[in-house]
């Protein structure tokens, strides 16, 4: 497997960090070199999630982590695009090995909140939220899609803000199909 060298994909992240709506393109002509890059392909997945491109996005995370299964972020992240697609089951399948992280690990404790979540656990799913995201301190932004998270489960269960035909969890998913992650 021949990856993108390190200032390759520094020319690629600064390229996309202009927004020039170019960004895919950019992508996919690293892809076309290195096309075994499961880093490309996470990023490529990404920003398709992000402008609303869900079916390639989807393809493109599932060949990050086909590519690489150990890649924990890309895994974690095609598991939270399950999720918020609608897919809890596949979700929780994709975030399976994630268990073998250390005890502490912030993915880890994301998907615990998230299952509690699935579950309709909401006490729970926000208290591993907020742990994840205290202990997260490597990957900020996701840090911001956990406390949207938190935040939609806080608005959606006060009270009787929930639906009693539809879980707040179904509820709560709704909101996030299609939406960057």
């Amino acid at each position: 497997m021949t990856l993108c060298d390190d200032i390759r994909l520094q020319e690629l992240t600064t390229a996309i960090a202009a927004n020039n709506g170019d960004e895919i393109a950019h992508v996919d002509r690293a892809l076309a070199d290195f096309p075994d890059d499961p880093r490309l392909h996470f990023l490529r997945g990404s920003l398709l999630a992000g402008i609303g491109r869900p079916i390639e996005a989807l393809s493109a995370l599932k060949a990050a982590v086909a590519l690489a299964p150990d890649f924990a972020i890309a895994r974690f992240q095609l598991g939270f695009f399950q999720l918020t697609s609608g897919e809890a089951g596949d979700a929780l399948s994709t975030w399976g090995p994630l268990a073998l992280l250390p005890d502490g690990h912030y993915l880890r404790i994301f998907v615990a909140g998230l299952t509690y979540l699935i579950r309709d656990e909401f006490a729970a799913a926000i208290e591993q939220l907020r742990l994840g995201i205290a202990t997260n301190e490597e990957n900020l932004p996701l840090n911001g899609d956990m406390q949207l998270m938190i935040d939609r489960i806080s608005e959606l269960t006060v009270g009787d803000a929930a639906d009693e035909t539809m879980s707040a969890t179904s509820l709560l998913l709704g909101q996030f199909s299609g939406r960057p992650h």
